[in-house]
């Protein structure tokens, strides 16, 4: 046999030998699951707010940006206290006129309707919101903690 087929039938045995590997299932973390409020499924009830666009409209520049400054410090103000765990915008146009979301880390829709009140953007009308009850990943809020160390910059 050549050097080529022998190497070549040796790279996929390796190949083949790794992808046969079954994956080990991580050792269940009881205190980080309780301490994040896990259930048996390691999920949790959390509160999703959809901004829509709202009924004011503001032609003035400068006046938007400085309602737009504010949004973002309030969602980076709620995301320090622990309360907003994911807040981004959608990046195209939707029938629902959806322009972005918040989770809420409370599966109280009141709790998380007095948090999306505090943003001078929906305080000015410039966005309204539908609330929803949510379930997910109750690790959902671990991810902060990493998005300062890959963003250059803030918005």
């Amino acid at each position: 046999m050549n050097l080529k087929i022998s190497l070549t039938l040796t790279i996929l045995a390796a190949g083949l030998s790794f992808a046969q590997q079954k994956k080990e299932k991580p050792v269940f973390n009881q205190e980080l699951a309780a301490s994040l409020g896990a259930d048996k499924y390691g999920m949790k009830p959390y509160t999703m707010v959809m901004l829509t666009t709202g009924s004011v409209k503001i032609e003035d520049k400068t006046k938007m940006a400085e309602l737009m400054k504010g949004h973002m410090a309030n969602i980076g103000k709620l995301a320090d206290e622990g309360k907003i765990v994911v807040a981004g915008p959608f990046l195209e146009k939707n029938k629902e006129n959806y322009r972005g979301m918040f989770i809420f880390n409370t599966k109280s829709k009141e709790e998380a309707e007095q948090w999306v009140k505090t943003d001078p953007a929906v305080q000015a009308g410039v966005f309204s919101y539908e609330i929803f009850s949510w379930y997910g990943s109750a690790a959902l809020p671990l991810y902060l903690k990493h998005h300062d160390e890959i963003s250059k910059e803030n918005p």
